[in-house]
């Protein structure tokens, strides 16, 4: 072998023999997957190039992903050791980057194998699993992510959901893939991982075995609520999958992303509906972009904000089909994820944030129904609000003060069941606090609270106010109504004066032939009587 190949593997921390067999290998892979390979191994190298010559053969002895250091803070599963590196269930996050891309190529490409069929009952519940050993294989490229396990559930169903929103097996592989994953430095009450891809369209989230079993257990049904309606504001899943290395299972899901890292978000809040300990902690305040939560909307933003009627209709009647799937599947304490934009205060930021959001967006790649506007089945019409044409897809909307908004809207976390665990969790909180205000309740008394705050309190409808010739129309048509109305009331009062002295008399005369008749008398009549005066 010459120099250069040695020189190679030296800086690669491969065996000649080993990348001998990754560029024969390459040479048979189709053009449209070999930018992602070189991009695999181009990441590598700039990971490896990170380590010390120590550590770097520290990696190599040490089977699995090697452990991170002593982590010093922790938030549920996520923490950051001494050198500020973030590390999930002991596994660094830069290798767990790796582990996830190195998994989702080799399955993807190996899916792309398979003729095209129906979704069967039993593909919801298939498991595909590949070892990667650090050292490659006759399947797999060598890494230096250490050894590990990747499992894939629920392929074929899975690509079925990508196909339906028009994501092809190549944009969802160079999406993600194709470039280092951008870390999100906000994880949450929960303690999971986010990563988001390059070009904002996917995000990654890290969750915990019920959940996943949950999402397993609920695909049939989300199956067929996809097929019956693609606009949704739920979360489209595109993706599951779990990395076994270090006795540890690490579960990642994939689904789209909601709020656009193009767009300056101004505010934002997780809402429920619920009251009972909704109010943003002194720590979360204290971030460049808090999240905040019911009580604090209902304490900055009283008046909620308005859309117009047929932006509000679509709003809630979108909200009320989507409580009533998830209710059907008993899941509750979901939220709604909101992201305000406001145009006003941005200024000239909202001509750069739509020039952005065309420049990272692929136009060879279309994804159907992936924007609010397109999930709430509502059209860009010319209502003198911004966002008609915005290229984000946020929903132009208006707050108290006059301002101009784009909202961007979506339901999350509805990967919690009403089991028997939260039922206790209910049960105990009701004991100290009003049973209707906290987060965990029946789904549907969950779904009606939720449906209820979202359509009469933090969106309202816009009054339309009529043209001043619609006006004047309106008020002479009242007016000669009005007029027609006084008249018939004069007429009809008119002929009743004219007939009651006449039903008067005919009283008195009956009164008097009565009288007449029963003292023996015959009365003369009335008029010969008034004709024998005159």
């Amino acid at each position: 072998m010459a120099k250069s190949e040695q020189g190679v593997s030296a800086c690669l921390g491969i065996s000649p023999a080993t990348l001998l067999h990754n560029m024969i290998s390459l040479l048979t892979l189709p053009l449209r997957k070999c930018v992602v390979f070189f991009s695999i191994h181009k990441n590598t190298v700039k990971l490896f190039s990170r380590l010390s010559p120590d550590s770097a053969e520290a990696a190599k002895e040490i089977p699995g992903i090697s452990p991170a250091p002593v982590v010093k803070k922790t938030i549920g599963h996520r923490g950051v050791d001494q050198t500020g590196e973030t590390v999930y269930k002991k596994t660094p996050s830069w290798a767990l980057q790796g582990a996830i891309q190195l998994g989702i190529t080799h399955t993807v490409c190996s899916l792309a194998q398979k003729s095209e069929r129906d979704v069967l009952l039993q593909d919801f519940e298939e498991v595909e699993s590949i070892y990667f050993p650090g050292e490659g294989s006759s399947h797999t490229p060598a890494h230096h992510y250490g050894d590990f396990r990747f499992k894939t559930y629920a392929p074929i169903a899975f690509r079925y959901f990508r196909e339906m929103f028009c994501i092809q097996p190549d944009d969802y592989m160079c999406s993600l893939c194709s470039e280092d994953l951008i870390e999100l430095s906000n994880p949450g009450a929960s303690g999971s991982l986010f990563y988001l891809s390059n070009d904002d369209q996917f995000i990654m989230k890290t969750v915990q075995r019920k959940e996943a079993e949950f999402l397993q257990k609920l695909l049939p049904g989300y199956f067929m609520n996809l097929n019956q309606n693609k606009r949704t504001l739920l979360p489209k899943f595109y993706g599951l999958y779990c990395i076994q290395a270090n006795g540890t299972n690490i579960r990642i899901v994939v689904m789209n992303n909601l709020l656009p890292s193009s767009v300056q978000l101004h505010l934002k809040f997780d809402l429920k509906g619920s009251t009972y300990h909704r109010r943003a902690s002194t720590k979360e305040r204290a971030k460049a972009l808090p999240t905040y939560k019911d009580l604090d909307f209902l304490q900055d933003m009283p008046d909620g904000m308005l859309l117009d009627a047929d932006m509000y209709n679509a709003f809630c009647k979108t909200v009320q089909r989507d409580c009533l799937v998830l209710q059907s599947f008993k899941i509750m304490d979901y939220s709604l994820l909101l992201g305000i934009h406001v145009v006003d205060q941005a200024g000239g930021e909202t001509v750069q944030m739509e020039q952005a959001a065309e420049r990272r967006k692929p136009q060879n790649q279309k994804f159907l129904y992936s924007t609010p506007m397109e999930a709430i089945q509502a059209e860009g019409r010319g209502t003198g609000l911004p966002g008609s044409h915005d290229p984000t897809g946020g929903i132009p909307a208006r707050n108290a003060k006059g301002q101009r908004l784009l909202v961007y809207i979506g339901i999350i976390d509805i990967l919690q069941s009403y089991r028997f665990i939260k039922m206790l969790e209910h049960t105990w909180k009701s004991l100290v606090q009003d049973g209707d205000t906290v987060s965990v309740h029946r789904p549907d008394f969950y779904a009606d609270r939720f449906q209820k705050f979202m359509c009469n309190t933090v969106f309202k409808k816009v009054q339309l106010k009529t043209s001043p010739s619609k006006r004047r129309n309106s008020t002479l048509r009242k007016s000669d109504s009005a007029a027609a109305q006084l008249a018939g009331q004069s007429s009809s009062q008119n002929q009743n004066q004219n007939q009651q002295p006449i039903v008067k008399d005919e009283k008195t005369s009956a009164g008097k032939e009565d009288a007449g008749q029963d003292n023996g008398i015959k009365e003369t009549p009335k008029s010969k009587e008034v004709n024998g005066k005159t």
